[in-house]
C-alpha cells in the first residue's frame, strides 16, 4: 500500500490540484511586467474543454481537438480490441493442439508481444515507408505514415500484430483448465467442432477471456507510444488523448494536460465498471476470498437462526411454567 500510494496515489492528487490552475499571462498592473507563477482558474481548464474554440482538421471533419482525440482514441480501442480477440483466440486454439513444433509454433506467437512497443512501432514504420516492403506487396503508392485515414489503419495493424499475441496467451491458460473428457463426451454425442467451440469451449473460457479483453482496452484506451512514434506529433488523424495531453504539457500547460488527463482517467474508470458490472469481469480473480465471505455470510445467518430457536424455547419454558 504505501508503494501504491508513493508511485500511484501522490501523483493523482497533485494531477488533480494541476487541474484547477493555470500559468499565469496576466500584467502585473504594479510593474506592467508578466506575471509568473500559477493563478486558481477553478473548472476553466474543465469548462475550456468542451468550448469549441480550438479546432483542427482530420479524416474526420473539422473537430474541437479533444473530440477528434477522443474519437481516435475510442476507435481505436473499438477496432485494435475486437481484431485482437478474435486473432488471439484463434492463436490459442492453434497453440493448445497437440501437434509437432508446438513449442516453435508458441515461441514465433509469443515473439511480437515481447518486443518493445517503440522497436515495433520503428519496425512498421520502415514497413510502412512510401518505398517500403507494404507499398511494394500492394504494388501502390500509399502514403501510410501521412496525416490521413491510411495512417489510422496503419497503427491499427501495428497494435493488432503487437498485442494479438497476450490475449491468445491468457485465453491459452484458460483453455488448459478444460478437461478433456467432457469434448471427448461431446464428440461421442455427435457435437460437430463448431458446436464444441460454441457450446464448451467459449462458455468455460469465458471468464478468462472477459478479463483479458478488459486489460487490453484499458490498455488501448491510454494508446501513446504507437502512433506517436509510427506517424508522429500533431497528426490529428492519429492524435490520441494521451498524445493531446502529453502536447498540452510539453507546451507547459499544466493545467489543461492535467485537465484532459483527468478526464481520460474517468473515461477509463467508466469503462472498468462497465466490463465489471455489466460482463462480469473477475480483475482479481479471489475465489478463496468470495469463498470465505460466503461462508461468514452462513456461519451469520446459522447463528441468527440458533439465536431465534433459543429464544423460542426460552419463551416456551417461561410461559410453561406461569401458573
Amino acid at each position: 500500500m504505501i508503494v501504491l500510494v508513493a508511485i500511484v496515489g501522490i501523483p493523482i492528487l497533485l494531477s488533480i490540484r494541476e487541474a484547477f490552475f493555470r500559468e499565469n499571462e496576466g500584467i502585473d498592473p504594479n510593474t506592467g511586467l508578466l506575471q509568473g507563477g500559477e493563478e486558481f482558474v477553478g473548472l476553466r481548464n474543465f469548462t475550456d474543454i468542451f468550448a469549441g474554440t480550438n479546432n483542427v482538421t482530420s479524416t474526420w471533419g473539422t473537430l474541437d481537438r479533444f473530440i477528434n482525440a477522443f474519437i481516435n482514441t475510442s476507435l481505436f480501442t473499438l477496432v485494435c480490441v475486437l481484431i485482437e480477440t478474435v486473432l488471439g483466440v484463434a492463436m490459442a486454439l492453434i497453440m493448445s493442439k497437440a501437434f509437432r513444433g508446438r513449442g516453435i509454433v508458441r515461441a514465433g506467437i509469443l515473439v511480437p508481444w515481447a518486443i518493445p512497443t517503440i522497436v515495433s512501432a520503428l519496425m512498421w514504420k520502415l514497413i510502412f515507408d512510401e518505398a517500403g516492403i507494404m507499398n511494394r506487396i500492394l504494388g501502390a503508392q500509399v502514403l501510410w505514415l501521412a496525416d490521413n485515414f491510411s495512417s489510422f489503419w496503419a497503427v491499427v495493424i501495428m497494435d493488432v500484430w503487437k498485442t494479438a499475441p497476450f490475449i491468445g496467451l491468457l485465453v491459452l491458460a484458460g483453455l488448459q483448465t478444460i478437461p478433456a473428457e467432457v469434448y471427448e463426451a461431446a464428440k461421442v454425442d455427435g457435437a460437430s467442432v463448431w458446436q464444441q467451440f460454441v457450446r464448451i469451449t467459449l462458455p468455460m473460457v469465458k471468464p478468462t477471456l472477459v478479463v483479458a479483453v478488459l486489460f487490453r482496452t484499458l490498455d488501448t484506451l491510454r494508446i501513446f507510444d504507437a502512433p506517436y512514434a509510427m506517424i508522429g506529433p500533431a497528426k490529428y488523424s492519429v492524435e490520441t488523448l494521451s498524445m493531446f495531453a502529453y502536447e498540452e504539457a510539453n507546451a507547459t500547460r499544466y493545467g489543461p494536460a492535467a485537465a484532459y488527463s483527468i478526464v481520460l482517467f474517468l473515461y477509463i474508470v467508466l469503462v472498468a465498471f462497465i466490463f465489471v458490472k455489466l460482463l462480469g469481469a473477475d480483475v482479481v480473480g479471489d475465489e478463496e476470498s468470495k469463498a470465505l465471505r460466503e461462508q461468514r455470510r452462513r456461519k451469520k445467518a446459522e447463528g441468527k437462526l440458533a439465536g431465534s430457536r433459543t429464544g423460542k424455547q426460552r419463551t416456551s419454558i417461561t410461559s410453561g411454567g406461569m401458573p
